[in-house]
Formats: structure tokens, sequence, C-alpha cells
């Protein structure tokens, strides 16, 4: 069955939690004794209604703050397909939370509060999500109930936000209006907005085509561990696994190992204790080759005629996630990018991305936390990178601070020098 990542995006008090929680309980994904536990506390916060939020609230701080602060992970599932969600956070200093839940969605749901319209927030949101090649958007107008199911209200948010979307690199743009308090179009139709006649948004979810986004020309897989089991049954197995980052493996397939360049062919292909003919991403797979070549974890296996570049100077959009820490040209961070560590130097800040405006501010010297800007970065060793664009496993990176192990910024590869 297929599986569909999706995040949640938009500001404060726009209903991401409630409307998450809306769905859990439409497509029967939560337990009696879930339900119960919430029903009895709303009852003990004074709320006259089920608040749906506190099914994905799960820190006692959301709880008792009536907001959202980490990513929360939420699994349900229909007869058509499987959901991850990422229930991100609306509150500015939580910018870098809502990056690492949208960095592995498919599609991401911006939430707008119908009463207030496009706000700075939910425009910071739809950014990062087209920065992060979240190829599909969909804008609910939710809080229809408390503007009287208003069509003008309605289209005029639509029409607010696609003057806005049309300078993002998004695909994909739905609109659907809601009430994830009341129901309304989230898994079926209203009869309070006969004028809506587009899909719901469970409908929409489960048919939305997601099959072209997978990159399944570029083959690549980042060498996660060598298995030679050394027992007395598996003497001579030597395998190398690792997760399909791109493209189609197939046995028999001629392939490059990076960095060194031999070239050798595809044994075999095992998953799960069996062998498979083929292997695609997101596979967790274990490969064999007909040559023993000298392979460790960090190394890329290829097709001779598509390779990953291999570099060492790096272009660079990056998002600043430490609250303690500011971004410091010609300091020394470790870089993580697939499964190979080095150290990096961030050579030159070329400019801070003004999220409202997506104008350049060149005048800066460093990042600080939720601030997105371009770089250029030096590695002590050379890595083995795609454009982000083209393939969001080998194209992205973190950087961390070696003194404190904090994740300092996460990293989208733009180009090569």
């Amino acid at each position: 069955m297929e599986m569909l990542r999706f995040c949640t995006a938009g500001s404060v008090d726009d209903g991401k939690s409630t409307l998450i929680g809306r769905l859990l309980l439409e497509t029967k994904a939560i337990f009696e004794d879930q339900l119960e536990s919430v029903e009895r506390s709303s009852r003990d916060r004074g709320f006259d209604y089920t608040n749906l939020a506190l099914l994905t609230d799960g820190l006692r701080a959301e709880r008792e703050q009536g907001i959202t602060i980490d990513v929360a992970y939420r699994y349900f599932a229909t007869p058509r397909r499987k959901f991850i969600i990422a229930d991100t956070p609306g509150h500015v200093q939580y910018t870098r939370n809502m990056v690492t839940g949208a960095s592995t969605a498919d599609l991401a749901l911006v939430l707008i509060d119908a009463r207030k319209g496009v706000l700075e927030q939910s425009r910071r949101h739809a950014v990062i999500a087209s920065l992060l090649q979240v190829r599909h958007l969909v804008l609910c107008v939710n809080k229809m109930d408390l503007v009287d199911y208003d069509e003008a209200v309605f289209e005029s948010i639509c029409k607010d936000f696609k003057t806005f979307a049309a300078k993002l690199d998004v695909d994909d743009l739905t609109f659907i209006p809601i009430s994830a308090l009341e129901g309304d179009n989230v898994v079926t139709h209203s009869p309070k907005t006969p004028w809506y006649e587009g899909p719901t948004l469970l409908h929409h979810l489960e048919h939305v085509y997601i099959g072209s986004d997978r990159n399944l020309i570029d083959p690549r897989f980042p060498v996660q561990l060598v298995i030679r089991p050394m027992s007395h049954d598996h003497h001579d197995y030597r395998g190398y696994a690792g997760v399909v980052a791109g493209g189609i493996f197939r046995k028999g397939d001629e392939v490059v190992v990076l960095p060194s360049g031999l070239t050798t062919t595809i044994e075999g292909i095992d998953h799960l204790g069996k062998e498979v003919d083929e292997a695609f991403p997101p596979s967790s797979v274990t490969i064999r080759l007909d040559d023993e070549i000298d392979i460790s974890r960090g190394d890329m296996i290829c097709r001779p005629n598509n390779q990953a570049m291999v570099t060492q100077d790096i272009h660079a959009q990056i998002c600043w996630f430490s609250p303690n820490t500011t971004l410091q040209p010609d300091k020394i961070y470790a870089i993580k990018h697939t499964t190979k560590w080095a150290r990096a130097k961030v050579t030159e800040l070329l400019y801070r991305l003004d999220i409202n405006t997506l104008s350049r501010d060149d005048s800066i010297s460093s990042l600080t936390l939720n601030d997105i800007g371009r770089v250029k970065l030096r590695t002590t060793a050379p890595l083995l990178v795609d454009e982000y664009r083209r393939n969001r496993n080998t194209g992205s990176f973190i950087l961390v601070d070696e003194a404190t192990m904090e994740t300092v910024a996460g990293g989208m590869i733009i180009g090569t020098e």
C-alpha cells in the first residue's frame, strides 16, 4: 500500500492540531479510551466541546499552554493509503521544528484562519515548504464556521495566497474550505458550503499523485554498513547495507563505487533475508557485488554513466536551528551528509533570505535562530552530492557544533563550485 507523508504548517491557533485530531477521529485511528481521556481533559479545562488538539499535543507544556512545541508524528490509514503526519508548531521560535517536519514530507497542509487571512507565519511556512521541495501544497482555510461559511471570504484568501505563491517553486496548489472543529469538508462534504465543488481534504490526501515525486532516474546508494557475518555458514558473505536514496538497482547492473571510481556488477540484492530482483527508494537493502572492492561507510554506489558529484566546495541554503549560537564564518563544524561525516567551514555568507518579501539581505555577517541564508562551504573530505532539487536525500546535510554536539543547521545543496 502506498504511503503519503505530510506535514501541517501555518500560524499559531490556526487549528493544525485540531485538524489532525479530527482526521484521526474520523478515520477511526484512535482508541475509545484515548477519546474518553481527551473528553475528560476537555471538560476539566472548561471546554464545552471535545478539544481534539489534545490528541496530538503530547508534551505536558503543550497541553498546559495550548500550543504545539515539538514535531508530533501520528499514523493512520484508509483502504487506499497509509499516512504519516508531522504536526509542526506555528510559533516563530519553533520554525526549525517545522523544517524538520517538512524535510521528509510529500505534501504540506498550510492552515489559515478564515477570520485572519494570510499571516506572516503562513507565508513563512509556505516558503519553507517550497525551499524544501515539498511538491504539493494544500491551503486549508479553517474556521469557516466562524465566518458563516462565506464564499467571498474563502475566495479572497485564495486570491491573496495565489499572488504570493506565484513567487514560489510549487507544482501543485489546492484550496479547501474547512472547519476542523465541526468536521466540515474534512472527511465528508459539508452541506454548509454548497458553493464548494472540490474534494474533501481526506479524498485529496488519498488521491494526490506522488508517484513522480521520487527520483527513480539517478541511482544512489550510500553505504551505511559493511556486512560480514563471519559465521561458518556465511564465511564468504559480504554485503553493503543502506537505504536506496535514488534510482533503481537491479541484479546484474554495472555499478561504480565512489569516491574510488572502481566499477563492478551487482551480484544480488537482499531485503529482509530474501533475495529480490530490484531495489528503489526508500528501500532498506543489502547489495552484494561480484568483485571484492574496498568499500566503507560513507561511500556511494552509483551507475557509471550517472554519478553523484564529488566535491569539497558546496553552495547551500541553510536554516539556522540553534537558539544558543549564531553562524560563525570560518568556524569548523561537523557535517553529516547521507552516511558520511566530515568537517566543514563556512567560507562565505552570501545573504539572508527575507521570508516575507523573498528579498535578499546581503549586509549581514551572521545567521541567528530560524534565519535562512545562502552560504559557501568547504569540507575536509570530498562529499558525494546532488542538487537538492534533484534528490532530497543526497542534496541535504546537517551541521553540528562539535563542542556541544548540538545540531545547529540543516542545509540544502544548490550547487558546487
